[in-house]
Parts: structure tokens; C-alpha cells; sequence
């Protein structure tokens, strides 16, 4: 009932907005802001020697008719603050909330003439450096139709070439990774003959080839014991997919056999030329039996439906190392729908990893629908452009005017939900869902304001109150790390946590629904700015009233303790990023944040993604761990999958964290991250003294260590596409360490021992990426799109020399200047090339290609004559 009157609400108040909306667009617009051309270039980065960039934006008038002078805002997207003011050429420039900012004419700007252009210069904070740094998602909006945008169509980011605008800082290591770099980072990976490589993927506890093959020209005869039936219809399935329909013709089975001397998550694969046994301690045990024996079937039978299959006889005895191996996927700041969760859901399956942390709340938007607040999904759900965003939530991420943006509206329904719930406990994977609070929660807190004042004017202030997040006498001030003024739960309110309860229930009754696993609830806790409370006369009253809240910082303690009453009495573990786990104090009368012993003995489990090397806070995870918390590893130095891979103007990402390609999760040690710790934050070689002084892992933190997680951010990632880019192949590098027992050269304490063992075990691993998993990828589920590494190349003497990250992918050149296509020809050798511009490309087994590397080669009498300068 209560959606029924919402939704006649919004019919009723839409008829008078359509009326007024149809008087507008009667009004024709002053100028076609398709004729508008506009880009944008970094001018410089430190600029004027502080920590700040310079940009500039070029606007052109390419119509008839002249841009007007007055009666106009321009609005956009940037990730960076801006420095707001009056620019020269006389326009103004401020943030609006968050991301969002607009230019708008300040008194004596005269407008754009036809074929004339307006430069402004911004000055932004930090630095920029890729393509994902620039400002997006333009659109004008006139004065007299101020419920319409009208985007921006022609757009230029101007790629950054020089010294001054590629380098963050003086000593910045580098401008960007060349492809010299690359060949030197490759240079160090052996090729190794596939048939030496090893055929199950993570790496097993035991492996063993024992000669012989297994083939299937059909699905065989599948036997299974009590409580495997599941399984064993899960694995016909997938046989399926690679045979059809057709039974095999042959004598050959498959058993699921139980075996009660395994752990629940441990299994025993036999397969032998007559047939395949899978022995586990539980159904999960031989789900993951079943996706090593899919890593023994050639990646290119996942192409389509094969005649038959050729399976290696092996023994595998395996089990995970962490029983906690997990992926987060941002929802949030860009959405990403039913389909994408479960391209998700079976790339996890197949390689092992067990929890899908889902967090589907943030300031820019809630992505599930929770019926008796339909508010959230109404609002929450969506972005675009309005006078006042009552009805919506603003641009966020170049999302534009357009509420129909894919990327910046939408959410799953109910009974989506629930399929994904269901989609995931087939396959042996927890679904954690993620309210955010009591910061990143703008969207929930606009969400409940609206719901408020629909109910307030319809006379119904206890209700209006009964879920509101705002104390609306708040005077307050402060500013969110992404640049947010009002998006703070207010922790003082009871409605506060009425409206979490009710979120609760309402998820607890979906997963009891789809038959899934709910012990816990991600709480959120991360980023609450300063400043946040201090005039809030709830938050003051309570301060009067409850003598446990001291301070404003003690808000923080009464707030979880609150929420983790809510969570245990319906019996459900708290889980929270690692700010629900810190206490400030002073220590020597500086602020400082320590493990909170209030909570210790309360099963929090602490998501601990502040590890930025060289940025002081590396032990944290490590501190928690010992102080009690129960942690799972989230660094953002190793595992935040949305930083660029490298530092290049055309990768995309960010890079606060540093630079994370597939090897930094790979070479991760998780009770001692010190010790292969190679760059900082910034680039830079890590020394041993680095970690001085900073607390070690000991032995009881050690079993307070729950497992590993990836994370992919969404502020960047606006397509499915580029959300497969990012995680992929970083995602293997996670499963690896998560699934692998402890590999020797993290044990060995020789230092040069330890490196060449890795070395070896880098090589080993870069093979099978490039020979087995990502041609795997290539077909499997119809197709991932991974990130194909560029080339790297060396020139000397006049001839070309290239390599590739990972050894079995094809890389294909020209030396004429032509875009390398899959018809050209294949780099075997090193191709003389003096005086000629060289492009190579590397391409995966179905023609998709990498970036162009382009290297121009001098002559040789030239390259001679550099050598000897």
C-alpha cells in the first residue's frame, strides 16, 4: 500500500511536471549545444610548485549563431576538487556537490562569436595523469528550461605527451612506463613449453600426472553419493556446454564418492582413462573438484560444443589455504546489472573464490530495491539532471543529464536479487551485502528527505520521521574525501536505526527466500569526514543525555555498538571496513587511531584496505589482527583491482594507492607483506627500512586472519567491458594466493634464493596465463574481456626486439605506419626496421587486440652517434 501511494504521488505530481516540462520544450533553446565543441588537456601538474595541476578547457563555436553572454550554466564531471572562482574570460566556475561542477557566465562575459573559442584554465588539487582523470559528462542547461540538459556531443581529451604534464612532481620516478620499461619487466619471464606446464589452476596441494587420457565424445554415466546429487546435476551441465546433449559411448563415469576424512572445502579428483572420481568432505568440497577438472580440458574446447574432449589422467589431493576468498564488486558510483553479477558469479566459481562482497549503497546511488522503502530505488536508483534533485540524485562520474544512463541509474528488483542469491549458492559462494553507513550514504539519506517531505505535506509527521537519516537543524560543515556536504547518516536519531532495521529484515527475508547463507552484514564505517556532527542539536542532546558520549568522537563507539545490537539479535555477525575498528586517542599529544578494545570480543570482522606503502599506515591490518579483529586482507597496494595497471596516459584507473597489475596480487605474502613489498605508493623502490619500527604479524594475529579480498571500485568503470578489463587478470593473481598453500620463495629467508624461486614461480604462472587461463577466458561463458598487456620492445642497432608480460599470446607488427591487424605479420625474431616506425599489437585467440605500441627507429648511423654522446 504504501508503494501504491508513493507511486500515485510521483503520477500525480508528474502530470504538473510533464505540463511544465511540455511548456519548456516549447521554448526553443537559445543556442544547439551540439554545436559547442569542447576539450579538455592537462596544461601542467605542480603547478606553481604546490601539489595542484593545471588544466585547461577549450570551448568552440562551430554553429551560425553566437553562444549567448548571459541565461546559461554549463554542469560536468571531475574527480578532482577544483579551485572555484572567476576565471579569466570572465566565467565562473564552482562544485555544486560531490563530483558535479558547472561553469557559469560571470558579469562581463560576452559569449562565444561564431568560429571563435574560449579557453578557461581550472587548477585542480593533486595531480592528473590518465584519460580517466578528465572531466565528463557535459551538458548545458538554460535558465528558462531548468529541468533540461542538453549534453555535449563532440568532446576531445587531448592526450598528455610532455615531461610537465605526465610527471606528478619533482623526483616523480618516472612520466610513464615506455615500452623499454615493459621489454625489461619481461624480460625476466621464461617461456615455457606449455606441456610443462601445470594443468590445474589455482595451484593444488598435490598434483600428479599418471599418464594417459580420458576422452568424452558425450556426457558419461554420473553416480553420486548421498548429498552430492546437486553436484553431480551441476557437472552434467557443464559437460552439456562442451558435448551436448548426446551421452558418451563409451564404458567411461563419473562417481562422486563422500569421504568423511576431508574437510568440508577439501577433494580427491581421479582420473583415469576409464573415468573420473571425485571424493569430498561436502558438495562444496566437490564443486571445487569439478572446476579442476574443467582446468584440464584445453582452454579451446570452450569454444563451442566439441565432438569430444580429451581429459590428462591425474591425482589431486587440494584444499584451500583461506577459507575466506573473496571479490567486492562497486555497484554504487556505476551501476552494473543482473548479467554482470553473474559473469561474475562464474569466472569466482571457476576459480575457487568464495565470497562475493556486494556493495550495492554509496553516496551516487542504491542499487536494491527494498519495497516498504521504495524511496530508495525511486530516488536512490537514479541520476540526472533536476532544479533541486529531489527526485533524483545529480551526475555523478559523467553520468549527464539523462536519467536513462545506464551507468548512473538502475538497481536490481527484488526477486533479481534473489536470483543472483540463488545464482551464487549454487555455486558454493556467499553473497555479502554492504549497507553503507553511517558515511558514503547520501543516497539513502536524500533518499529518506524526500520520502519526508512527501509524507510531511500529506500531514504525516510521524511517519515522515519514521525513517529520516537528517537532522535537519544540522548546521554542520564538513566535506566527504569524494567531496560530498550532506551525506552522513545522523547517528544521533532513532529513526536512524529504524530505517536499518528495517533494511535488515528486509534482506534477511531474500536470502531465507533463495535459500542462501546470511551470517553477516558488511556495516560499512569508512571516510566519515571531520567536521561531521559537531552541530547537529541531536547529536548534542545525546551528548547531554547518555554520559558514555563524551565527545563528538565518541559518536563513533555509540553508533556501532548500536548497530552491532541490531545485527546480533538476529543473529548475524558485524562486518565493516577497518575505521569500526579504530579508536582515536592522542598519543604524545598528537592524534592517533588505535584498535578500539571496546569491540574485540565481538567478532567484527575488519575489511583493511588502508596499506598504502610508504603512506604510514602499513601494519594497520597487521595491528588489528593482533589486537583480536577477526581481518580479511583488502589492501589497496595489492588488491584494489580499479588503479591503472601502469602508468600510462591511455590505461585506465586510478593510481592513489600506486599502479596494480596482476603482479602485485600475485607476489602478495599475506603474514608478511613486508618482505616482497617492491614499490611504494608512488613508484618508488621499498627498502627493508621502510617497515621499521612497524608492528609484525604474531602468531595469534595470524589465526585472527580470515582470507584475502579484491575490490573493484566503480568510479571509473562504466561499462561491463571495462569492468572485466580492470579485474582481469588481476583476479587470477587473487585466486592464486587465496587458494595456494604458502609457496616456498615467500618461506625462504635467503633473500637471493627467495628471488630467484619467484622468479621461477613468476615464469610458471605468466605461462599459464598466457597458454591456458586466458585463451581459456577467451571462449569461456562466451568471452571475457581481460586486459591483453601491451608490447614491450628494445631497439638497438637498428632492429626491433618485443615481448610480451605473458608468453603464449601473439604479438603482430607493421613497419609502414599501419594499425597491426590480425592479418599481420607475427613477431617470431627481431625485425630490422632502421629509419622505419614500428607498431605492434598483442592479440588473444579471437582477434582482440592490446593497445598499439609504436616505436619510431633511427638510423642506425644515428642510434651510433647517440651511443657514443
Amino acid at each position: 500500500m504504501m508503494r501504491q501511494k508513493f507511486l500515485g504521488k510521483l503520477v500525480a505530481t508528474g502530470l504538473l511536471l510533464t505540463g511544465a516540462v511540455q511548456i519548456q520544450a516549447q521554448q526553443p533553446a537559445p543556442f544547439d549545444a551540439s554545436r559547442l565543441k569542447s576539450s579538455w588537456e592537462v596544461v601542467e601538474n605542480h603547478h606553481q610548485g604546490k601539489a595542484k595541476f593545471l588544466s585547461a578547457f577549450t570551448f568552440v563555436n562551430t554553429g551560425n549563431k553566437p553562444f549567448p553572454a548571459k541565461g546559461w550554466a554549463l554542469y560536468f564531471n571531475f574527480v578532482r576538487s577544483v579551485t572555484p572562482g572567476v576565471l579569466p574570460g570572465n566565467v565562473k566556475v564552482e562544485n555544486v556537490n560531490g563530483d558535479l561542477y558547472k561553469f557559469s557566465p560571470a558579469d562581463n562575459f560576452t559569449g562565444i562569436n561564431p568560429g571563435d573559442s574560449i579557453k578557461l584554465n581550472v587548477e585542480g588539487d593533486a595531480w592528473a595523469v590518465n584519460f580517466t582523470d578528465a572531466p565528463a559528462g557535459f551538458y548545458l542547461v538554460w535558465d528558462n528550461q531548468p529541468e533540461k540538459g542538453f549534453p555535449l556531443k563532440d568532446i576531445t581529451v587531448r592526450p598528455s605527451t610532455t615531461a610537465r604534464q605526465l610527471m606528478r612532481y619533482p623526483g616523480d620516478k618516472t612520466a610513464v612506463v615506455t615500452p623499454t620499461d615493459i621489454f625489461k619487466q619481461n624480460a625476466a619471464v621464461k617461456d615455457i613449453p606449455a606441456a610443462q606446464l601445470p594443468l590445474v589452476f589455482p595451484t593444488p596441494v598435490s598434483y600428479t600426472a599418471t599418464g594417459g587420457n580420458l576422452v568424452l565424445d558425450g556426457v558419461p554415466a554420473v553416480t553420486t553419493d548421498p548429498g552430492l546429487e546437486a553436484t553431480g546435476e551441476f557437472l552434467k551441465k557443464e559437460l552439456v556446454t562442451l558435448l551436448g546433449k548426446r551421452n558418451a559411448t563409451g564404458n567411461s563415469s563419473i562417481a562422486f564418492k563422500n569421504d568423511a576424512s576431508l574437510a568440508a572445502n577439501a577433494y580427491k579428483l581421479q582420473v583415469t582413462p576409464a573415468g573420473i572420481t571425485i571424493a569430498a568432505g561436502s558438495s562444496e568440497g566437490a564443486f571445487y573438484g569439478i572446476q579442476s577438472l574443467k582446468s584440464l580440458i584445453t582452454p579451446a574446447a570452450w569454444s563451442g560444443v566439441q565432438k569430444s574432449v580429451s581429459i590428462p589422467a591425474v591425482q589431486v589431493t587440494d584444499y584451500p589455504r583461506f577459507n575466506y576468498r573473496a571479490f567486492m564488486i562497486d555497484v554504487a558510483r556505476n551501476y552494473h546489472n543482473k548479467r554482470d553479477l553473474l559473469r561474475i558469479l562464474d569466472i569466482m566459481a571457476l576459480y575457487k573464490l568464495n565470497v562475493l562482497h556486494y556493495h550495492f549503497s554509496d553516496d551516487e546511488g542504491w542499487r536494491l530495491e527494498i519495497p516498504s522503502l521504495p524511496e530508495l530505488t525511486e530516488i536512490g536508483g537514479k541520476r540526472g539532471h533536476s532544479s533541486n534533485w529531489r527526485n533524483m540524485l545529480p551526475p555523478s562520474y559523467g553520468s549527464g543529464p539523462d536519467t536513462a544512463n545506464a551507468a548512473g541509474s538502475g538497481f536490481l528488483t527484488r526477486s533479481e536479487f534473489i536470483d543472483v542469491l540463488r545464482y551464487a549458492t549454487e555455486r558454493h559462494i556467499r553473497v555479502l551485502p554492504e549497507i553503507e553507513t553511517p558515511g558514503h550514504a547520501r543516497a539513502a539519506v536524500k533518499s529518506m528527505e524526500t520520502r519526508y517531505y512527501r509524507l510531511k505535506e500529506q500531514g504525516k509527521q510521524k511517519e515522515a520521521e519514521e525513517y529520516l537519516l537528517t537532522d535537519l537543524q544540522d548546521k554542520s560543515q564538513y566535506r566527504s574525501v569524494q567531496n560530498w556536504n550532506d551525506n552522513v547518516m545522523n547517528v544521533a536519531l532513532p529513526s536512524t536505526y529504524r530505517f536499518l532495521e528495517k533494511v535488515v529484515e528486509e534482506l534477511q527475508a531474500m536470502y531465507r527466500e533463495a535459500g542462501a547463507p546470511l551470517p553477516s552484514i558488511h556495516m560499512g564505517g569508512d571516510e566519515v569526514p571531520n567536521g561531521v556532527f559537531e552541530k547537529s542539536p541531536a547529536c548534542l542532546a545525546l551528548m547531554q543525555q547518555d554520559s558514555s558520549v563524551k565527545d563528538v568522537n565518541d559518536l563513533w563507539y555509540y553508533y556501532y555498538k548500536k548497530v552491532n545490537n541490531i545485527l546480533r539479535t538476529r543473529g548475524l555477525e558485524l562486518a565493516g571496513w577497518e575505521e569500526a575498528g579504530m579508536r582515536k586517542t592522542t598519543i604524545d599529544g598528537e592524534a592517533q587511531s588505535i584498535p578500539n578494545p571496546d569491540f574485540v570480543n565481538d567478532n567484527f570482522q575488519l575489511n583493511v584496505w588502508n596499506n598504502v606503502i610508504g603512506g604510514g599506515q602499513e601494519d594497520l591490518s597487521y595491528r588489528l589482527a593482533n589486537a583480536g579483529y577477526k581481518v580479511i586482507l583488502s589492501g589497496v597496494s595489492n588488491f584494489y583491482f580499479d588503479m591503472a595497471a601502469m602508468k600510462s596516459f591511455d590505461e585506465p584507473g586510478f593510481y592513489w594507492g600506486g599502479f596494480v597489475d596482476v603482479d602485485k596480487p600475485f607476489y602478495f605474502i599475506p603474514f608478511d607483506y613486508y618482505k616482497n613489498s617492491k614499490v611504494d605508493g608512488r613508484g618508488n623502490p621499498v627498502t627493508p627500512a621502510m617497515f621499521v619500527g612497524k608492528d609484525r604479524l604474531t602468531g595469534f594475529g595470524q589465526s585472527n586472519i580470515r582470507g584475502i579480498q579484491g575490490l573493484l571500485w566503480s568510479e571509473t568503470v562504466t561499462s561491463s567491458d571495462r569492468m572485466e578489463y580492470m579485474m582481469l587478470p588481476k583476479l587470477l593473481g587473487l585466486a592464486e594466493r587465496a587458494w595456494a598453500q604458502d609457496p616456498a620463495w615467500a618461506r625462504e629467508k635467503d633473500t637471493a634464493k627467495a628471488d630467484a624461486m619467484y622468479a621461477q614461480a613468476w615464469s610458471v604462472f605468466s605461462n599459464v596465463l598466457g597458454k591456458r587461463e586466458m585463451p581459456r577466458l577467451d571462449n569461456y561463458n562466451g568471452g571475457y574481456n581481460w586486459r591483453i598487456p601491451t608490447a614491450g620492445t628494445s631497439i638497438e642497432d637498428g632492429v626491433v626486439s618485443a615481448n610480451v608480460q605473458l608468453p603464449g599470446l601473439v604479438i603482430r607488427y607493421t613497419t609502414n605506419g599501419d594499425e597491426p591487424t590480425i592479418k599481420s605479420p607475427v613477431y617470431t625474431s627481431p625485425v630490422k626496421a632502421a629509419g622505419k616506425v614500428v607498431k605492434l599489437k598483442v592479440f588473444n585467440t579471437r582477434g582482440r587486440s592490446s593497445r598499439t605500441t609504436t616505436v619510431k627507429v633511427p638510423q642506425v648511423e644515428t642510434q651510433l652517434k647517440n651511443n657514443k654522446l
